[in-house]
Formats: C-alpha cells, structure tokens, sequence
C-alpha cells in the first residue's frame, strides 16, 4: 500500500475514533490543547503562511469533534496561537507546547490532540516531515510515545 493510501487511511480511522469519543472531548484544556496543536501544525516548517491558515482555520470549522466549541472562540484561539508563532517561532513552539501538555493527565484528550495534528497534517494529502516532527514533539509533551502513531 503506497504511503499516501496509508495516511489517508490513518486520517479516517483518526477521524472516526475521535468522533466516537466526542462527548468525552468539552474541557477548556482540551480546546485550548488542539487550537496550539492547529496552530503548531499550520506553522510547521517555521512561517505562518497565509494559505495554511486559511486551510486550518477551515478544517478546524468543519471537524465534527471540534464543533462541541463556538467557532468565533476557536477562531479567536487558533489566530492568537499562530500570532505567537509569527512573532516567534522557537518561544511560541515552547509556550504552545506547554499548553498541550496540559491535557497530559487525561489520556483520551491527550490522544484526541494527537490525532487531531495527525489529522490537520495530512489533510492536504502530504503529512510532510516538519508536520510529523512538530506532532512528534506534542507527543512527548504529553507522554505518549510517538510509535504509537507511527511516527
């Protein structure tokens, strides 16, 4: 099976487990958690571009787990993220890094926050190596080792 058919595979089984587990998915930590991994993502090799933004904040507005929060707030959060990444990069990667580790003590938030980077990655079809290295890096932040999500 090439890589591409596997990742959109991964995608979609990603998708529907978090879906499963929507209603366990409301806390502030969790939103605050997969707006800094939407951000991180976007802004993977190092700049926030205008187009990967525009393509995050509309995968973030049509993702059926994310809609348990009001789209102007997610808006607001994921924009202030990537602000903080534009104005610099390696102290913004620390600050957002710390925020998804806040969902560390609960493990099926802090998976969903895997799975949604992994998610956001590779929906352009190219889950490419600073988008992989950048979900890698939340894995460590909240304790997962990165194999388990073959990275």
């Amino acid at each position: 099976m090439a890589l591409w058919d596997r990742l959109k595979e991964s995608a979609t089984t990603m998708q529907g487990q978090l879906v499963a587990k929507k209603n366990d998915l409301k806390s502030g930590a969790f939103r605050d958690a997969s707006m800094a991994m939407c951000a991180l993502v976007a802004a993977a090799d190092g700049t926030v571009d205008a187009s990967e933004r525009q393509r995050v904040a509309s995968l973030i507005a049509t993702n059926e787990v994310l809609r348990n929060f009001p789209a102007d707030d997610l808006h607001a959060r994921f924009t202030d993220y990537c602000q903080k990444l534009a104005a610099d990069f390696d102290f913004g990667k620390v600050s957002l890094l710390q925020t998804i580790g806040k969902v560390q003590k609960k493990p099926t938030e802090a998976r969903a926050v895997i799975q949604i980077g992994i998610v956001i990655g590779g929906a352009d079809g190219d889950f490419d190596k600073e988008e992989q290295a950048i979900v890698r890096e939340a894995c460590f932040a909240v304790g997962i080792a990165p194999s388990e999500f073959d990275l």
